[in-house]
């Protein structure tokens, strides 16, 4: 397996010069007909990323979520599982016949990987996307950006995350365009903002310069297009929501569903607050330029991401006023997906030739 993930990383490394994150593999191989689950405490950016490799594999998946809270979540990674929720029960989310791969993501997860291993003496083939902090030969496969410091024989690494933004959910996107966002009358920008986290905090300064920006940035002609997170500061949200109606744009308040997707897919260039990495991955899929308003105190692995970004033509700092940014979209979930799937074949005709 570990020859195998070298020869993907070395496939990747000759077209460095062109693209962070290049595909000149083959699409990735359908593991179609065999059952996943994913395994996360619930939290979406965790999750979604797991979703985002499944589907790219054509796995029939379940998603099974771990306690998160209480004194197995508290000693997770390295503590035990909650035994209400292990093998052999009747409910709980290790329940019923173990799958042929497991695809797991976030600390809380890491007991419930640990023992479906264990159970299955290894038959199950694991994966987890992000440092799992104890180890690389934590899971079968392991998935970590370029900016985390773990590395091993089977872990595999890409500039940005994976994520659901797909090319086919962008394309149809634009072929039938959300109504409320068609109805603009004028360029879209879209605007993904983020909020606290525990590395940062929006501080009032930061909130009236990124309204002041934006509102510089619609200057009359172009519509935003915003969407929030449920961390984001209420004060900014309100302002935000005030901005876009002030200007003609669209403020997503949480109802009628999220045009997420349809946003990246209708905009000329996409706002991002420096927060979430895993935003600023989705926004690069597009092609457009992608201005990211940076946030005192971002995490400093995070500006590694950004550099490599922006080396590659796709980011520059948001100063209240379109760049030009030419380049080609950037997605590692299809490259991610390729990897994973030949180090499951790896691992199938490993255990078929004993």
């Amino acid at each position: 397996m570990a020859d195998v993930i070298d020869r993907i990383q070395r496939a990747r490394g000759a077209a460095a010069q062109a693209s962070p994150d290049p595909s000149p593999l083959p699409a990735p191989a359908s593991l179609a007909g065999l059952s996943a689950w994913i395994v996360t405490d619930g939290k979406a950016g965790d999750e979604n990323q797991c979703i985002g490799i499944a589907e790219t594999l054509g796995l029939a998946y379940e998603i099974r979520r771990v306690p998160a809270r209480g004194p197995f979540g508290w000693t997770a990674p390295w503590g035990p599982i909650d035994p209400r929720q292990g093998p052999g029960r009747a409910s709980g989310a290790l329940a019923g016949p173990f799958p042929d791969l497991l695809i797991a993501s976030g600390r809380r997860s890491v007991p419930y990987l640990r023992a479906v291993r264990r159970a299955t003496l290894g038959r199950t083939f694991t994966a987890f996307l992000k440092d799992p902090r104890t180890g690389h030969d934590s899971a079968d496969f392991i998935w970590v950006p370029d900016y985390d410091d773990l590395r091993g024989p089977n872990v595999f690494t890409t500039l940005t995350a994976p994520h659901l933004v797909t090319a086919a959910r962008l394309a149809a996107a634009r072929r039938k365009p959300d109504p409320r966002l068609a109805a603009l009358d004028g360029p879209r920008i879209a605007v993904l903002i983020g909020g606290d986290s525990r590395h940062l905090s929006y501080r009032a300064a930061d909130m009236k310069r990124l309204v002041t920006d934006l509102r510089k940035l619609a200057g009359g002609e172009r519509r935003l297009m915003v969407t929030v997170s449920r961390r984001t500061p209420p004060a900014l949200r309100d302002a935000l929501q005030a901005l876009a109606a002030e200007t003609g744009g669209f403020f997503w308040d949480g109802t009628c569903g999220n045009p997420y997707v349809g946003m990246l897919a209708l905009a000329e260039a996409v706002v991002v607050t420096s927060d979430s990495a895993n935003m600023v991955s989705e926004a690069v899929s597009t092609g457009v330029p992608v201005l990211l308003f940076d946030l005192p105190r971002t995490y400093i692995r995070h500006r590694r991401m950004f550099a490599g970004l922006a080396m590659a033509g796709a980011l520059k700092p948001f100063m209240g006023h379109l760049e030009p940014l030419s380049y080609k979209p950037i997605d590692a979930t299809p490259v991610i997906a390729q990897a994973l799937a030949a180090a499951y074949a790896a691992r199938r005709d490993g255990l078929a030739g004993r």
